[in-house]
């Protein structure tokens, strides 16, 4: 496999990732940290981390709501059960 259709399909399953999250949003990121040891939060990190490492300028409100599909304080009134952070 050349390296673009790699990019295009690691690119194509992260995108399915996230559809899968937004879609699922009775999962909790506590859910997701204590199975999996990530959650939203992080994907946001890791995707805001890779912006830097290619000098796109981003800060981490943007980089959650990507993820999050919404601004992430919206998110957190629609879906967050339990004690709101």
């Amino acid at each position: 496999m050349d390296q673009q259709t790699q990019i295009e399909l690691e690119a194509a399953a992260f995108r399915r990732l996230l559809e899968h999250l937004r879609d699922n949003t009775d999962v909790q990121n506590i859910d997701l940290m204590n199975l999996a040891g990530f959650c939203r939060n992080c994907l946001s990190k890791w995707y805001l981390a890779a912006a830097e490492e290619k000098g796109v300028e981003m800060d981490y409100d943007k980089a959650r709501e990507f993820v999050y599909g919404m601004p992430y304080d919206e998110w957190k009134d629609k879906y967050q059960t339990g004690p709101k952070q």
